[in-house]
């Protein structure tokens, strides 16, 4: 089902990412879409993202919602129209909201797991929490950072954030489909995270990854950003099957 464009604000964005084995990435990511790699590593990560005042497009902002939601990504390409198109292979979303889990899957995009979110954003200093209702849970604490971190495989806060706005496009499974959603903000602006804990049950499970083969990398902060939500045509298939 094609729903309207959706309009609203993202709050807060806390890109948080890591560097895999891409044979590790690969098992994980169904035809047609294959890892797309960064000097010879896979990229996967999380986005934990508070969206406000989300309603179709044209609608006033007090018939919005607001919600906490996280998004597992992983950063693939795949061959369409005779052209290589890039975006994000999502296998799980979780959110706060009743609402979110109810739809998703129904008329939204793939399965929404609910799950409980704590967030703490105090000055420059964000934690964040969640534990979702199958008990994949995820945790940081970070610090908004003058200086990009220097042992990122990006090198630079540049060379991040334009491999980043390009995967703006998203496809999750969805029983026989994978269901796309495109993100069009009108300003793309990052700023970079110091991180001194972060844990994600997802991709500390050793039965997908090799113990070690997923290493953190860097992470980074939007906020205030004005964008859309566009739906795009689903493509046949079914997730990977993992171990």
């Amino acid at each position: 089902m094609k729903i309207p464009t959706l309009h609203g604000i993202i709050d807060r964005r806390i890109l948080i990412n890591f560097t895999a084995d891409p044979a590790d990435v690969a098992r994980l990511v169904p035809a047609p879409f294959r890892p797309k790699l960064y000097r010879g590593r896979a990229v996967v990560g999380i986005c934990l993202i508070r969206l406000q005042h989300i309603k179709p497009k044209d609608w006033p902002d007090f018939v919005g919602v607001a919600s906490e939601n996280g998004a597992h990504r992983i950063a693939v390409e795949w061959d369409e129209g005779g052209q290589v198109r890039e975006g994000v292979y999502v296998p799980r979303r979780d959110t706060s909201s009743q609402l979110n889990a109810w739809v998703g899957g129904r008329l939204f995009s793939s399965k929404h797991f609910l799950a409980k979110f704590n967030v703490v954003e105090t000055g420059k200093d964000y934690h964040a929490d969640f534990t979702s209702s199958d008990g994949t849970h995820l945790a940081i604490d970070a610090q908004a950072a003058p200086v990009f971190a220097p042992d990122s495989i990006f090198g630079t806060l540049e060379n991040v954030s334009d491999f980043l706005e390009k995967g703006s496009v998203g496809y999750s499974p969805n029983g026989a489909q994978f269901d796309g959603l495109r993100l069009a903000t009108y300003a793309w602006r990052v700023q970079p995270l110091t991180v001194s804990a972060v844990t994600s049950s997802f991709f500390e499970d050793e039965s997908q990854f090799a113990k070690g083969s997923v290493k953190f990398d860097n992470a980074l902060l939007m906020t205030g950003i004005e964008h859309e939500w566009h739906t795009l045509p689903s493509k046949p298939g079914r997730a990977a099957t993992t171990a």
